[in-house]
């Protein structure tokens, strides 16, 4: 199947080997044409190398190296030299199955209301073993991102195919280094984006301990930062594309600012910790975190948090 240019963009931190069958995922598509912009985010080892050979061998590879800066801003500089029509985002540890631009391309021409265009993700663990991943909502039509991406982004990265028209709208990605993927899908979703269903399995999800960035202690505050300003953001698309305080997920999510502004006042990041409460009780007023709040302003953010810590372990 031949149509518009599809570009693929993917930000690489010292993974050679995956990088190598990452980008093979993408020239064994059978649609066409497609190119490959690899971006790398001031490897230390010889991912470079590889690199190199790749653009080499591939006249649709092309390559950047930016200055460390975490995935987003990688995705960021790609995309701004992206030449097509349609813009692929994939994490050089996960691979798209072969049909993946054929399926999505052909939905969109079948849809022309929709900007994005998902499908199944394919899970697997540190073995290679399929697994299932019941928490995930991409094997379920779902017409617009909001509300149910409050509750979780319920596809990963390498799911999605993108106008790039829907990108350009977006606008660019954040310097977050946590959570930045979901922030973006949901900057998306403000915009009211239609979405277009594919029912196949169009892109995999390797588990491993090669230095993925979503793996680290859950305390370590520079994590929690970045976690507690993707919330805050989230929380304002949300409220752009509409959707009410009374909403179930979003109900759910003023749970999760709660938990994370205890965290973060656990951690001493009192700052973030009074945003993200009050963030919460803007949109459920429940009586626990009313208490909470008092108890923060007598003993401290920080010993509020840690008593809630303990609390929640016993």
């Amino acid at each position: 199947m031949t149509g518009p240019l599809v570009s693929t963009i993917i930000p690489v931190f010292n993974r050679p080997a995956m990088l190598r069958e990452a980008v093979a995922s993408v020239l064994d598509q059978t649609y066409g044409p497609v190119e490959v912009i690899i971006v790398d985010d001031s490897s230390t080892d010889h991912t470079p190398l590889v690199i190199a050979e790749l653009g080499a061998r591939h006249p649709e590879v092309r390559s950047i190296r930016v200055t460390n800066g975490g995935p987003g801003l990688a995705r960021e500089a790609g995309r701004g030299i992206a030449r097509g029509e349609f813009i692929q985002y994939l994490d050089s540890d996960d691979l798209l199955l072969p049909r993946k631009f054929e399926f999505q391309i052909h939905a969109f021409e079948n849809q022309p209301e929709c900007g994005v265009a998902y499908g199944i993700t394919r899970y697997r663990d540190g073995e290679g073993r399929e697994i299932a991943c019941t928490w995930k909502e991409a094997n379920q039509v779902q017409k617009t991102i909001f509300p149910s991406f409050l509750v979780a982004r319920w596809w990963e990265t390498s799911t999605p195919l993108y106008r790039t028209s829907v990108c350009d709208a977006a606008g660019p990605w954040t310097a977050l280094r946590l959570e930045e993927d979901w922030e973006y899908d949901c900057r998306v979703g403000a915009l009211g984006v239609r979405l277009a269903y594919v029912d196949e399995v169009v892109a995999e999800h390797r588990d491993h301990s090669d230095g993925r960035l979503s793996r680290g202690s859950g305390a370590d505050p520079a994590r929690l930062r970045d976690r507690a300003a993707a919330h805050e953001l989230i929380a304002s698309h949300a409220r752009r594309a509409g959707v009410p305080n009374d909403a179930p997920e979003f109900q759910r999510f003023a749970r999760e600012l709660f938990h994370l502004a205890r965290q973060c006042g656990a951690s001493g990041l009192s700052g973030e910790a009074k945003r993200l409460l009050t963030l919460a009780r803007a949109i459920s007023p429940s009586a626990d975190m009313r208490i909470y709040q008092v108890a923060a302003r007598v003993v401290g953010w920080r010993n509020a948090g840690r008593a809630a810590s303990w609390i929640e372990r016993r």
